[in-house]
């Protein structure tokens, strides 16, 4: 049996620079995950390297992981447009988040 309110966990959708791309992940460490996005390995092959996806335009938070994972699928099944308009809603300048993730 999971306890409430015992863990955390983010569904995250990052942009490029000019915001031209979205990525849609989910973590249980948001900070260290936008670290890692901003700091790959060496020969990381990832979708956000590729694309230079690493600013942080959208979050949610949960305490279940099942109720995340499932968010996440759900947004990335999204067409863009509805995806923007979840971050219009959310962050309607889309200023870049990262600094401001504790």
């Amino acid at each position: 049996m999971k306890t409430l309110g015992t863990h955390n966990y983010y569904i995250y959708i990052l942009t490029n620079k000019v915001k031209t791309v979205l990525y849609t992940g989910v973590t249980n460490d948001l900070k260290k995950r936008l670290y890692w996005h901003q700091n790959p390995e060496a020969k990381d092959k990832s979708f956000t390297f590729k694309y230079k996806c690493f600013f942080l335009v959208y979050f949610e938070h949960f305490n279940d992981i099942d109720i995340a994972i499932k968010r996440e699928k759900q947004i990335k099944g999204w067409v863009r447009n509805k995806k923007d308009n979840l971050i219009n809603k959310f962050n309607p300048t889309w200023k870049f988040l990262n600094n401001e993730i504790e």
